[in-house]
């Protein structure tokens, strides 16, 4: 689907979808639960699809009405696999389309479950790095056969407890696949992280849900997490809030002029993407809170600041594409995960908004920016079939010149179907 996109300013109340982290996090510990759990606030992305079908393949029971889940979790058939010590060759298919998410949680998840998982994919999928998990399969002795290119990876054997260390670098999907597993193992394990941790806000969301589902971990200041073995998940009933990944984009439109008021948003939020509030006003705007949602403006103008990406990655696009309309020098660092998404975000954003008109350099660890007056448009653009880059063109389309063009827009059903429907209502003139 390509659209073309008129300058047009957005205005109005645009309630953002609800967190795609939290929404992951809440799936997997409701499916992994020993009851009946109901999951309010739930809209069904591509990614989120992905991660239900997942629980369901290890016997998760769940339905859908509305925006909310039942699920009957499979926690009764962990502990039973383990009783029995069954070795059955039973496979479960866990079709994790494009989502590195689910791919990462669900992996040492797998391991719960008599029987070998095998993992498929497409897109990028098949080329994030695994290399974490494949060492413990190694030392523990779980079989792990992977293929070259597009995901196809086949694992068996049982997760042991024990002690895992790793770099802080490291992406935290691989340590929060791990928290969500260890507690449900017989024995105590412990995680220690070797440097700083990047993309705390992440595992604090994790530990968040995990929380209310019943199953504590101890964490000593995100370096150290002791796991006590022999938990299990409780049922419970949980509403997942809105976005602050998806707000980033309509905050970053009231910072360049458009006029929304972004709702259903937490002002105690842990998401690590809450920093765009904080990114934004160090760039000059300032916030009025409005119930349970945020307007921003910038009347004394926009200028450029140092954004330090480590800890929240997903905003950096639309971040930058802000930076690009401030005055002065922007920087962009620690930015080099972007490299490995749905697409190189960093290449990807330098490419589209330079064929826009922005002064934006791409630096092997993030980006370069010198704000310029205007983006002229009038140009076609690609999205590289990754949400966050169309929706970030999305937005640069209200403060070009010209209209633009937005080729293979269809991608922002991976978090956001109901994007283009949104954008519309609030003014957005699309064909």
């Amino acid at each position: 689907m390509d659209l073309t996109i008129q300058p047009h300013k957005l205005s109005g109340t645009v309630t953002v979808p609800p967190s795609k982290s939290l929404a992951h996090r809440a799936v997997i510990c409701a499916a992994l639960s020993d009851g009946t759990c109901k999951i309010d606030n739930i809209a069904l992305s591509d990614d989120i699809i992905a991660t239900t079908e997942a629980m369901k393949a290890f016997g998760a029971i769940i339905e859908q009405d509305g925006s909310t889940l039942t699920i009957t979790g499979a926690g009764q058939y962990v502990t039973e696999a383990k009783a029995a010590g069954d070795t059955t060759t039973a496979q479960h298919l866990i079709d994790c389309n494009e989502s590195g998410s689910t791919l990462r949680f669900v992996v040492p998840i797998s391991t719960l479950f008599q029987g070998a998982s095998r993992f498929v994919g497409r897109g990028n999928l098949g080329k994030r790095p695994l290399t974490i998990f494949y060492d413990i399969f190694e030392e523990q002795g779980i079989s792990y056969k992977p293929t070259e290119g597009e995901l196809d990876l086949v694992v068996d054997g049982n997760l042991k407890p024990g002690h895992f260390s790793f770099p802080g670098n490291v992406s935290s999907q691989f340590i929060t696949g791990l928290l969500f597993t260890l507690p449900l193992l017989g024995g105590d394990s412990v995680i220690t992280i070797t440097t700083p941790l990047e993309s705390i806000g992440y595992i604090d969301l994790t530990l968040d849900v995990m929380s209310a589902f019943g199953v504590t971990i101890e964490n000593e200041g995100h370096q150290l997490f002791r796991i006590k073995g022999g938990q299990s998940y409780k049922a419970t009933d949980y509403r997942v809030e809105g976005d602050y990944s998806q707000a980033a984009f309509f905050l970053c439109a009231d910072a360049l002029g458009n006029d929304l008021l972004v709702d259903d948003l937490s002002m105690d939020s842990l998401q690590g993407d809450r920093a765009v509030v904080s990114i934004l006003e160090a760039m000059g705007v300032t916030f009025e809170q409005q119930g349970n949602g945020l307007i921003g403006t910038a009347t004394g103008g926009l200028h450029g600041t140092l954004i330090d990406a480590a800890q929240c990655p997903d905003i950096i696009p639309v971040v930058a594409l802000t930076a690009c309309l401030s005055e002065g020098r922007t920087e962009i660092i620690n930015a080099g995960r972007l490299r490995i998404k749905e697409c190189d975000r960093l290449q990807a954003t330098a490419s589209e908004l330079k064929k826009l008109g922005a002064d934006i350099e791409e630096l092997p660890e993030g980006l370069l920016i010198h704000g310029v007056k205007a983006l002229k448009g009038g140009e076609t653009v690609w999205s590289y079939k990754d949400h966050r880059i169309a929706m970030m063109l999305a937005i640069a389309a209200t403060v070009c010149e010209q209209p633009i063009t937005v080729t293979d827009a269809e991608c922002v059903s991976k978090s956001y179907p109901n994007f283009w429907e949104d954008y519309k209502a609030i003014g957005g003139k699309i064909q």
